[in-house]
């Protein structure tokens, strides 16, 4: 591939949206950069892999945490900060990837190799999805999707002037539920093969 293609990759809980971005890796020859960029960060960094996973994606206490002059010593904001170093080091260096959540839709808004895909579902379906891989009650399935999308937006939100699952926020938009998950794969792979001719 000549030119630099990133594949952000937002998703509601329980959209397959994890899926459909291994999909897309797959299909474009693309490395898939998820939680697995804290063992790399870790070993760049000398720190336990254990200690970032604990914050990945999470809000910061408000109680316990402080700014001043740009710093935080909210491990939350500094994990999330590592992150996005990581990921605009790998985009400034001119590779390609698939990159699910992090922000990427907005730390990368400026990069011209860049397609932005957010993915939902329809409830009930992804209710059932969650039940299925987490073997869960559907009460505790919804919960866990309440719980799970309500952390990722409030951490987007946190750290980007986009808002999550914005239709304006990102490219397109697609509803997996509609035409299940490799569907959904092949209609992105057309048209992110048209958006980036």
């Amino acid at each position: 591939m000549g030119r630099q293609l990133i594949i952000s990759v937002g998703r509601e809980f329980g959209s397959g949206g994890h899926i459909v971005a291994a999909n897309l890796a797959k299909h474009f020859g693309l490395p898939l950069l998820d939680s697995n960029i804290l063992a790399d960060i870790a070993k760049e960094k000398n720190t336990s892999e254990d200690f970032l996973r604990k914050y990945d994606e999470s809000a910061r206490n408000l109680f316990f945490s402080r700014t001043v002059n740009g710093f935080s010593n909210s491990p939350e904001e500094v994990v999330a900060q590592m992150q996005f170093d990581y990921i605009k080091s790998k985009a400034d260096a001119g590779e390609s990837f698939v990159v699910i959540g992090r922000c990427s839709d907005y730390i990368l808004r400026e990069n011209p190799g860049l397609v932005r895909v957010f993915i939902l579902g329809d409830e009930e379906a992804k209710v059932k999805r969650v039940m299925e891989r987490e073997s869960l009650s559907e009460d505790k399935a919804r919960s866990l999707m309440e719980q799970s999308d309500k952390r990722r937006k409030y951490f987007h939100n946190t750290h980007s002037d986009n808002k999550w699952g914005d239709s304006r926020s990102y490219d397109i938009t697609i509803n997996s539920s509609r035409l299940g998950l490799d569907g959904t794969s092949e209609l992105l792979v057309k048209y992110i093969e048209f958006m980036t001719k």
